[in-house]
């Protein structure tokens, strides 16, 4: 049975950048993304707030939705991990020789907090929860508890069902980064299908840019030929960005 790569951030803040850890690190992130167009980042850290962030989820999904919005970022992620998030910035923009841009991108960037509810569909027959789609924003970081459910597409039409360790966070390409690549890396198809009665809660981070930020790809791009192709992408497609709504039930936007 076909699965996506898993790769070991647990030690990351130890890895000095430039060293032999580091561009192994980078060389399985690249790998992965040209592979699957996503994979399995094994943080280690996560078990330690994975039960109180599911029991908070449970209270949270009971509360008026007013309270929900004002909530959602200091009830199930106080801390975040923006150096996890910068470092998947770094790691991509090294790889393709633009790493200049790194800040800039990142100054571009606004992480929003989703808190997701998948129902239980009440069947043992799979069922569609969110159909097949591609993230519009840059990078996705999704956390669920113990109750699988999402699909991932692979290049050749196979759909591959994750099953991450409760220490993992799946991390998903959306269009945005793949127009700011020229077409390097593809979007992650995906979708979510369940069975059974029992709630999918998911934490998801999204890195969008910021409302009305135009995202086209720098010129060292342009001629970069693109993954499948003889020939290079020398016209550049553009994709203008507006936010999100942050809440999520049962596979609907509140």
């Amino acid at each position: 049975m076909a699965m996506i790569p898993v790769i070991d951030f647990s030690k990351l803040d130890l890895i000095k950048p430039g060293s032999l850890e580091w561009d192994w690190v980078k060389s399985q992130v690249m790998g992965a993304l040209e592979a699957y167009n996503c994979f399995e980042a094994s943080v280690g850290r996560a078990v330690e707030h994975r039960e109180p962030v599911f029991r908070a989820m449970e209270d949270f999904f009971h509360l008026p939705f007013e309270t929900k919005r004002l909530s959602l970022t200091t009830t199930l992620w106080p801390q975040g991990n923006i150096s996890f998030r910068e470092d998947n910035y770094e790691n991509d923009l090294e790889s393709f020789g633009v790493e200049k841009y790194t800040d800039e991108l990142i100054d571009s960037t606004n992480y929003q907090l989703r808190a997701l509810k998948y129902e239980g569909p009440n069947t043992n027959e799979p069922v569609v929860m969110s159909v097949p789609h591609n993230d519009l924003n840059m990078i996705t970081l999704l956390y669920q508890n113990e109750i699988n459910g999402l699909g991932i597409q692979t290049e050749a039409g196979e759909w591959i069902d994750v099953k991450p360790s409760p220490s993992s966070i799946i991390v998903i390409i959306g269009e945005s980064l793949s127009v700011w690549l020229n077409g390097r890396l593809s979007p992650t198809r995906h979708h979510v299908v369940t069975t059974g009665n029992r709630v999918r809660y998911v934490v998801g981070l999204f890195a969008r840019t910021r409302g009305g930020y135009l995202v086209k790809a720098p010129n060292e791009l342009w001629m970069m030929k693109i993954r499948g192709s003889s020939n290079p992408m020398t016209t550049k497609t553009s994709l203008n960005i507006s936010p999100p709504n942050l809440i999520r039930e049962t596979g609907q936007i509140l």
